[in-house]
């Protein structure tokens, strides 16, 4: 099975003090296509990641101080559309979303037209920290019941997200509420529906302190979940459907890169 990016999707990469891993992310994200369009936006970081990779041929938003991982994937999806782009695949910049999973997610895209595609982290699950786990679970079940559709992963930040999204940009959610609205709206109002491709979860290794508060962030999270479920109405409809079918889930086999890593221009 062959699948190939068009120039029509951009990966959004939204940083914050991303020294350690930045350059390789995108250089790997680079790879996935010889007509990929690469969109950082930093998000007023104030270590060398704008230094590492302003070498490569990507384009790059620059925030004068911190507004939240909400306001990157916001000014991410407006770049992306202005540059003609139709679609977008967002991954985090701390590398621990492989780049190389970015195909397997457009082939689920092309499988399931009208679907937003979630790179679910239920590969190697024990490596998670159980308190994140845990908090992700109670996600998944208040996210889902609100989309009215089951949802294996909805804190995973890799996700392609086709044109009609893109047009919720102005959602007034911030911070990492911004991808639970995302997925609300989506399924609600624009009739979406979500796929789950299986990723590995990474935790172990040199990755830095993840900018996601369980505590924090999960209550904001909830916060919101229950002010969009009282704005729609029919809760027990909604949540009854989503618990009436199992996530959709497809494994589409991974792809060769058109590009390889060294091709890339390199400062050392």
């Amino acid at each position: 099975m062959t699948v190939s990016l068009q120039p029509h999707f951009a990966v959004v990469i939204p940083a914050l003090n991303e020294e350690r891993s930045i350059r390789e992310v995108v250089r790997s994200a680079l790879a996935t296509s010889a007509q990929v369009i690469v969109i950082v936006i930093d998000d007023g970081s104030t270590d060398r990641t704008v230094e590492c990779i302003q070498d490569l041929p990507i384009t790059l938003i620059q925030h004068p101080h911190p507004l939240g991982k909400g306001a990157g994937l916001r000014d991410g999806f407006r770049k992306a559309q202005e540059l003609g782009c139709t679609a977008v695949v967002s991954m985090d910049g701390d590398g621990q979303h492989l780049a190389a999973d970015i195909p397997r997610l457009v082939a689920a895209a092309k499988l399931y037209p009208h679907h937003i595609i979630i790179g679910a982290r239920i590969k190697d699950r024990e490596q998670q920290p159980r308190g994140r786990r845990r908090a992700n679970a109670v996600a998944d079940w208040g996210i889902s019941a609100a989309c009215g559709v089951a949802v294996a992963d909805t804190q995973s930040g890799q996700r392609y997200y086709p044109a009609e999204v893109l047009t919720l940009a102005d959602l007034e959610a911030e911070d990492f509420v911004f991808e639970a609205a995302l997925l609300i709206a989506a399924c609600r109002e624009l009739n979406m529906g979500v796929v789950s491709v299986p990723i590995a979860s990474r935790y172990e290794g040199t990755f830095r302190s993840s900018h996601f508060r369980p505590v924090q962030d999960v209550t904001r999270i909830t916060v919101f979940t229950v002010g969009r479920i009282l704005h729609y109405g029919n809760f027990l409809t909604y949540y009854r459907r989503s618990r009436k079918q199992a996530p959709i889930i497809v494994d589409p086999p991974p792809v060769t890169p058109t590009r390889a890593p060294d091709q890339l221009r390199s400062s050392g």
